[in-house]
């Protein structure tokens, strides 16, 4: 049986996303400062500045997947990314509480990333604005702003996509690795490859420089609420989105609403 308190704040699952975002984001920004960080041997070991970008998107790109499948992202998810959290509150499927407690977290984690980056790598780290996304030289920032919306439009059109489906949904942590990486690979030049409002000001606060981070907050949720309605249109209401996980886990519970797969548990103390 299970059990319904309204205005019940899940705060294991918020301090997951903590968790999530701040290992994300320490280790991507870790390796943007290991692969262009002035004065570190990668620089000369690679040449080739896309090589490192590569490299790089993998890495980033590489540890967000391994949050999903670990334990804590298992439990709240693993949005680890407010534009991701606005996606799936907007189809319906968390409640606005948990949208609230999912940005704080993932925000907070962010910021704590980014202070533990400065102390460990300093310099290192101020030498390529620990890690701040800007749009790229010689870039309109119109283009820069749509360039943010289309890759964050196919980021969260990727997961509703392979989240609706019972024989894909648990392949999803590797298709956004493969993609995320793929994004960073190509498209950095332009905007710095952000999607996500937290990655983006958290550097920034740290820097005290502004320059330019709107496009950075509102291009990225704007191409995950346009995603939302690709899929409805898309689909036209033959196919739905079965769980608000990236990495759906049977044994462990969900706070999510309107969960369409058989044998999982809702939070005790979750609305249906």
């Amino acid at each position: 049986m299970h059990y319904s308190v309204p205005n019940q704040w899940h705060w294991r699952e918020y301090f997951a996303e903590f968790l999530g975002a701040a290992f994300n984001i320490f280790i991507g920004l870790s390796a943007i400062v290991f692969n262009f960080g002035h004065g570190l041997p990668i620089e000369q070991l690679v040449p080739d500045s896309s090589i490192r970008r590569l490299i790089t998107g993998l890495i980033f790109a590489g540890s967000g997947a391994i949050v999903a499948v670990s334990p804590i992202g298992k439990l709240s998810g693993s949005h680890i990314n407010p534009s991701v959290s606005l996606a799936f509150w907007i189809h319906g499927k968390m409640h606005l509480r948990d949208f609230v407690g999912f940005v704080i977290g993932q925000f907070l984690g962010a910021i704590a990333a980014v202070l533990l980056l400065v102390i460990l790598w300093g310099d290192y780290a101020r030498s390529v604005s620990n890690g701040m996304t800007l749009p790229g030289l010689n870039y309109p920032l119109w283009m820069v702003f749509l360039s943010e919306v289309t890759i964050t439009f196919l980021l969260v059109l990727t997961i509703f996509i392979f989240i609706s489906h019972h024989r894909l949904m648990r392949w999803t942590p590797l298709i956004l690795w493969l993609l995320i990486a793929g994004m960073v690979w190509q498209e950095a030049p332009i905007s710095g490859t952000s999607l996500n409002p937290a990655r983006s000001f958290a550097p920034a606060l740290v820097s005290g420089n502004w320059h330019h981070q709107w496009i950075y907050w509102i291009a990225p949720p704007m191409g995950a609420a346009i995603a939302v309605g690709a899929f409805r249109l898309i689909t036209l209401g033959e196919r739905d989105v079965l769980t608000g996980k990236l990495y759906h886990a049977f044994n462990y519970p969900s706070i999510f609403k309107n969960v369409k797969l058989p044998d999982f548990q809702h939070h005790p103390y979750s609305n249906k």
